[in-house]
Formats: C-alpha cells, structure tokens, sequence
C-alpha cells in the first residue's frame, strides 16, 4: 500500500458513486465498500504493516478517503430519494402503531442470554462489577497497553464525547464512549489488591457501519481473574466449564492464537457448533465450529499500570460479545432484529 494508491482508490470511489442513479446500486456500493469487512476497512487493516515512521501521513490519508466517500455517499443518498420521492420529513398528525399488549411481559432475548451467562460465572465463584459508559482515553486505551498510534484511537473506530477534555472536565485526557468494557478492569485493578475474580458485562460503542453482523452499540462481557501461579490452563478449564454449561454437555472449544494489546498470549476461542455438534453445517460455514471469544494472559504492562507486580502475579482475561452469541443460540441472521422492537419477532423468545 502507498500514498499514491490511497489516493487513485478513493479517486475511483469517488468516481463510482456519481455514476450511481439508484438506491440498490447505492446500498450494493456500501457493502462493498463502507462496511467494516469492505475495501476501506481493509486499507486500515494493512496500517499494520506500514513502518512507524510513515503510519501518521498514512492514517491522514486513509482519514481522507474515508471521510471523502462517506460526506459523497451522503449526498447521492440524498439526491436519489429526492429524485425517487422518498419523503424527508416525519407527518406528525399520524397515529403511532397499534402494539398488542401481552398478558405478562418477558425478557429481551440479548438480556435472557446476558443473565443466563452472568448466573453461570457468578456460580464459578465470579463477582459483577459495573462501571461507566462514559470513559477517559487513559483508561480505555492507555493502560491497556493500546500505542498511542493504534488504528482503535482514531475517530473512525471511537465515538469521543470531549476530543481534549480529561474524566472531570479539567484535564486533558480525551473522553470517548468505552469501545470495550475492559475499562472496568482497570479500574477494579486499580482500586483491589489481588485476588481478584469477576465479570464486566456492559453496553459498549463502536463508530462503525451498522450491517447485519455489527452494530455501532452492542452488549459484551468480559472476565478477569489475577491470582498468583494463574495460567493459560486456568483460563481453558474455565472457558470450558461455560461452554459445557451454556452450550451442553458434550461442547468442546478450541484456542486459536490471536493478538491482542492488552494480552499476551492471547488467543481467539471456538466452541463446536451446538447445532450440528462439530459435524458441519450451515450456521458454522461448514467448519464444525463457531467463534464465540477472545482471551489470553494479562499483559505484564497492564498489571504494571495498575501497580499490580507482574513478578508476584499473573492473570487471564476474556471477553465475548453478547448479541453475537444470541444470534448463534436463536438463529438469528440480522443483528438489527434485536433492536428494532418488533413485536412479531421478540414475543417469539
């Protein structure tokens, strides 16, 4: 990748869209392109490989591109619907849909999988912690390890509140909307003396494309467990026991290595798929298995930030995505049917 590539690609894009008169072609256009498996997702994925050195002029201009082609998709969006007669306002005088009560409410089935999952983990000897949506870049990236140049502190990834305002409003550390709810780690880390053993679950938010697999706000939880002598079989023998209690009995999972910041190893975590029980089938793309996790060991640079001494202590983290996992436990093939408050589909959980 090179400077001048960026630049003929998003020339192209550009070019691309004027040319587009219809709404079909136009949504075929940000799947190929504005969705976060699309070719502009793709170019920040190979930032990776460009020297430290050049990464700034090289996240400038994929800033560009990518700012570019959103402000003109905007506006053939625009045009197109005024040309095909879409309404842009909202008729007030209306009456709102007629929504049939039922004799006795129940839960969302994200929030039936949270609790399920919460009630597994508190029965492992895990206790609950909570913090806030509203975090500080020190805490959400820094101490975690993040390098101040790390494609996830860029505005295309983060929804920030006060770009350079600090936790009270007087300092100087940016406040963002947590990407993550590992936060909630640092912070327990910060405040508790090992042992620690708990759970995050949480709303997090991500400046993404909404699409059938990936929402801009979703559930997660994560797990944290320091202690001295805790390993990595530590950490498999846990993920194991939840997935046999979540899953069924006869679930096996499998670590695969993986990176992340704040972890090293780290390792991506499958279950055999609960559907065809690891024989292959349509919901695991024929594979037997089905990703449901990250995890790995807490870097000893984060255990250092929150004064823990990674000499006398190691710990495991892990953390799972919520509306993911009740799309694979439900079946469900478009993420946006949790939130769209539909209640032909949600009287079915």
């Amino acid at each position: 990748m090179t400077l001048n590539e960026i630049a003929t690609i998003r020339e192209k894009l550009l070019g691309d869209l004027d040319a587009i008169t219809s709404m079909s072609d136009l949504e075929a256009f940000k799947l190929a392109h504005l969705t976060r498996k699309g070719t502009i997702a793709a170019l920040f994925d190979d930032l990776r490989t460009v020297s430290r050195e050049e990464k700034p002029q090289f996240g400038k201009e994929l800033n560009l591109l990518r700012h570019s082609v959103e402000s003109r998709f905007g506006e053939q969006e625009a045009a197109i619907g005024q040309s095909a007669g879409i309404a842009k306002t909202i008729d007030l005088t209306m009456p709102a849909r007629t929504v049939p009560v039922a004799s006795s409410g129940h839960a969302h089935p994200i929030m039936q999988t949270l609790n399920e999952m919460v009630a597994i983990f508190e029965h492992m000897g895990f206790a609950v912690e909570y913090g806030p949506e509203i975090e500080d870049d020190e805490h959400n990236f820094g101490k975690l390890n993040f390098p101040p140049e790390h494609p996830a502190r860029d505005m295309q990834d983060t929804f920030f509140v006060k770009p350079d305002a600090g936790w009270s409003g007087t300092g100087t550390s940016p406040l963002l909307l947590r990407t993550h709810t590992s936060p909630v780690q640092i912070r327990l880390m910060e405040r508790q003396k090992p042992p620690i053993r708990a759970i995050m679950p949480g709303r997090v938010y991500r400046n993404e494309a909404a699409s059938a697999r990936a929402g801009v706000a979703f559930f997660m939880m994560e797990g944290l467990v320091v202690d001295k002598g805790v390993s990595m079989a530590d950490l498999k023998g846990v993920l194991l026991s939840f997935a046999r209690q979540f899953f069924g009995n006869d679930a096996k999972i499998q670590l695969r290595p993986s990176f992340f910041p704040f972890t090293e190893p780290s390792a991506e975590v499958d279950v055999s798929c609960y559907i065809c029980g690891g024989k292959g089938c349509r919901v695991c793309k024929y594979s037997g298995w089905l990703e449901i996790l990250g995890s790995g060991m807490v870097h000893p640079n984060v255990l250092s930030a929150c004064g823990i001494d990674p000499e006398k202590y190691s710990g495991y983290a892990f953390g799972i995505g919520i509306d993911r996992t009740a799309m694979m436990r439900y079946g469900v093939s478009d993420i946006r049917n949790f939130y769209e408050n539909d209640y032909r589909f949600l009287e079915q959980f």
